[in-house]
């Protein structure tokens, strides 16, 4: 036995069909598509959970939830932040537009003091929500919380 006598096993290899060659194929005509209907029709594309005109599925289950148009989202800033930046970038005043030029917040976003951390500095902050034991901790040292409006 040499490498010139090998072959595959008679049932390994396959030939593609080869579809919409004319009537002597057996494949033309419709090219094995059937008559009408959209999966006949050149450019045909299923649309994702489509069920053959079945309610689909997303459509049969009950809504749940509600989502509040009008909540507000306050991105939340503990103590060890504010320190942290305090004592990085040596200020005595932290707001909104300092938070947005360091990139702690985004251009748009509302924020709230959170009393997580320590604090050894004397601090002016200005925030949108500023928590009771984040106020607590701020006033202890000396600082103060200037409120700033939430509808703008």
């Amino acid at each position: 036995m040499n490498y010139i006598t090998l072959k595959p096993a008679n049932s390994a290899l396959k030939r593609k069909k080869r579809v919409g060659r004319g009537q002597g194929s057996g494949k033309g005509g419709t090219a094995t598509r059937g008559y009408n209907g959209a999966q006949s029709r050149s450019g045909y594309k299923r649309k994702i959970g489509f069920e053959g005109g079945q309610q689909p599925l997303q459509r049969r289950i009950p809504m749940y939830g509600f989502k509040c148009p009008s909540r507000i989202h306050f991105t939340p800033l503990n103590l060890s932040t504010l320190q942290a930046l305090a004592e990085k970038h040596h200020v005595s005043s932290i707001d909104h537009i300092f938070l947005r030029k360091h990139n702690v917040i985004g251009k748009y976003e509302k924020y709230k003091i959170l009393g997580n951390g320590e604090l050894n500095l004397k601090l002016s902050v200005a925030a949108h929500r500023c928590s009771a034991t984040a106020l607590q901790a701020i006033q202890n040292l000396g600082g103060e919380v200037i409120m700033l409006p939430t509808y703008e």
